[in-house]
């Protein structure tokens, strides 16, 4: 199984003013993505808003991802449901496409036991030949995942590969790193706690944040890994306001007003219920790109 280090970006999804997939923007963004090195690429993710797509939307932008990458790098593609039959869909269908590994978020809305998260994973890892990464993150799901489920289902089946960890709980993800094994991949889902989570021996970040800044949330994790903190410090805190204001409102109704903000290309368009930031909090976001050059 893969073992990959660094920042990817979990891409959002450029929409047309009609509402419909905008291709040619998804393209650009993409491209702007892998310029800037970026180590990896996940689509349909929260970020990129899946939960709004079509059944055909869905497969098509997958597809699409994965040939424009053309193996560049790593193309992660999310799968996760409530319904575990739907994720195993998902899955295959992903598969089929040619990804390099699906991102499953726990089950949501069901509030499913122990033995219902184990199943809900055994099922998609064996659905297919990839690498699963599972995802915590209680704030959007209702469950948060223990440390030692994790690792009980990392040693479950071979190909139960990694965590991304969005639980904000750094003893947890220190825990996770301590007991699973070295080719484990452990992915910061909080972009505000990466660098510490690097720090700790994490394999990286999986990104809202790098869709704005690719080049530098690479450098970071990158600098950490080579044992440079110094150096990755000042990316951490130079970048620390424009994090937080990622999320003055949900993902991902802040990074896409910004990316609106400094590419031509880009629409302020999201679907319901999503809708445009706030006057105040869009100011925030102006003044803070604006502060750093990126407009």
């Amino acid at each position: 199984m893969s073992n990959w280090r660094g920042s990817f970006p979990a891409i959002v999804t450029c929409f047309n003013q009609d509402g419909s997939i905008d291709y040619k923007g998804f393209e650009k963004l993409l491209d702007f993505n892998l310029d800037s090195k970026v180590d990896g690429i996940v689509v349909c993710g929260t970020t990129g808003e899946a939960a709004t797509m079509s059944a055909d939307e869905y497969k098509e932008i997958v597809s699409f991802t994965v040939k424009h990458v053309n193996g560049r790098v790593p193309v992660i593609a999310g799968v996760g449901s409530n319904n575990t039959l739907a994720a195993v869909k998902n899955s295959k269908i992903v598969e089929s496409v040619g990804v390099d590994a699906v991102l499953a978020v726990t089950p949501y809305y069901n509030k499913p036991n122990r033995n219902g998260i184990i199943d809900y994973f055994i099922q998609i890892a064996d659905s297919v030949n990839l690498p699963v990464i599972m995802y915590n993150v209680p704030g959007r799901t209702g469950y948060n995942m223990p440390a030692d489920l994790c690792v009980e289902l990392s040693n479950m089946r071979d190909n139960i590969a990694g965590i991304k960890e969005a639980s904000g709980d750094m003893e947890k993800m220190a825990e996770i790193i301590s007991n699973t094994s070295d080719d484990f991949m452990v992915f910061s889902g909080d972009d505000a706690l990466a660098f510490t989570a690097a720090c700790l021996g994490a394999n990286g970040v999986i990104s809202v944040v790098a869709n704005i800044i690719p080049r530098e949330f690479s450098q970071m994790i990158h600098l950490v890994h080579s044992c440079d903190l110094n150096s990755a410090r000042e990316i951490h805190f130079k970048y620390l306001k424009l994090i937080q204001l990622c999320f003055v409102e949900s993902n991902p109704i802040p990074v896409k007003t910004i990316l609106s903000q400094m590419f031509e290309y880009f629409n302020e368009v999201f679907r319901s219920p999503l809708a445009p930031i706030s006057d105040d909090n869009k100011e925030l976001l102006v003044e803070e790109i604006k502060r750093l050059n990126l407009s």
